[in-house]
């Protein structure tokens, strides 16, 4: 039997300034990976409550994207890319902090915007991912 195992580039060149933050530059998916796509995730539990705070929010999003993964036979080590939004740009280092306990390493492309809300007023953060794994 014989075994595969995904193995993804991650390249910050030198051509280019180093990130500001835990990302890369780009992440290379070889042929023949299976890949997921997660939708925009917001900070709400299964209970419907939104906490007040953006880190608790995003702590949420990372949840729910780790139960979607889970769902596909994938973790959070499987993410090559992170899209992620916040509403103010106060938000930014208590995104960053939970997207920080949440990725793996070496970790994966990434963007944040900053935008002017979301379908609720109370949302703070959204995050959508995608992911790539050899079954």
């Amino acid at each position: 039997m014989l075994t595969v195992i995904l193995m993804l580039r991650h390249f910050i060149p030198a051509a280019v300034r180093k990130p500001f933050a835990r990302y890369s530059h780009a992440v290379e998916v070889p042929a023949g990976a299976r890949l997921l796509l997660v939708s925009g995730q917001l900070g709400i539990g299964v209970d419907d409550l939104v906490p007040e705070e953006a880190e608790a929010q995003a702590d949420l999003c990372f949840r729910a994207i780790a139960a979607c993964l889970a769902e596909a036979g994938m973790a959070p080590r499987d993410i090559v890319r992170l899209n992620a939004y916040v509403t103010d740009r106060a938000h930014l280092p208590a995104y960053m902090a939970a997207r920080d306990r949440f990725i793996a390493d070496p970790p994966p492309a990434s963007t944040l915007m900053i935008v002017s809300g979301f379908a609720r007023e109370v949302f703070k953060v959204e995050v959508e991912a995608l992911a790539a794994k050899h079954d």
